[in-house]
C-alpha cells in the first residue's frame, strides 16, 4: 500500500514524456491522412488498441504507481484542452494540426492522383457519392475531403 503514490521517477519527467508520446503520436496520426480518421474499421481500433500498448511504456517507465498515472492523465488532458485553444485562436496553427479540405473531384472529374495520395479508394469514394445521393460523377460540381476524413459533395446547380 505505501508503493500506491509512490513515484519511480521525478514528477517532471512524466509531464516530460507525456508531452514527447503526446506530439509524436499527434504527428504520425496527422501524417497518415484525413482518410484514416474518417473511417475507423475494425483493423483502426486494433490499431488503437496495440498503440496504445506500445506508448505505454515510453509514458510510464517502470512506475506503476497511481499517482504516476494520474499525472500522465492529468499531463495529456491539458495538452489535448491547450491544442484544441490554440487551434481555434490561430488559423495557421489550426491548418498545421487539422490541415485543409482536400478536393477530389471538380466539374464532375474525378482527380485520381489525389484520390490515391489521400488513400482514397475508388470503392469508398463510389459508396460516400451514393451515400450523399449522387448516382453519376456527372452530378457532382466538387467533392471534398474534409478535416475529418469524410468525403463531402457539392451537386451541379
Amino acid at each position: 500500500m505505501p508503493d500506491l503514490f509512490a513515484l519511480s521517477m521525478p514528477w517532471w519527467e512524466f509531464i516530460l514524456r507525456a508531452v514527447v508520446v503526446y506530439v509524436v503520436v499527434l504527428t504520425m496520426v496527422r501524417v497518415a491522412g484525413k482518410r484514416a480518421l474518417g473511417q475507423f474499421t475494425p483493423f483502426d481500433m486494433l490499431l488503437l488498441i496495440l498503440l496504445g500498448n506500445a506508448v505505454q511504456n515510453a509514458l510510464l517507465g517502470q512506475d506503476t504507481s497511481l499517482g504516476g498515472g494520474l499525472i500522465l492523465a492529468a499531463t495529456l488532458i491539458v495538452l489535448n484542452y491547450f491544442v484544441g485553444w490554440v487551434t481555434t485562436r490561430s488559423p495557421a496553427v489550426e491548418r498545421v494540426i487539422d490541415g485543409e479540405p482536400v478536393v477530389l473531384a471538380r466539374h464532375g472529374q474525378v482527380l485520381h492522383r489525389v484520390l490515391q495520395r489521400e488513400l482514397v479508394s475508388k470503392a469508398d469514394f463510389a459508396r460516400a457519392m451514393r451515400d450523399a445521393g449522387c448516382e453519376n460523377i456527372d452530378e457532382v460540381d466538387l467533392a471534398l475531403l474534409e478535416i475529418n476524413g469524410h468525403i463531402t459533395f457539392l451537386r451541379k446547380t
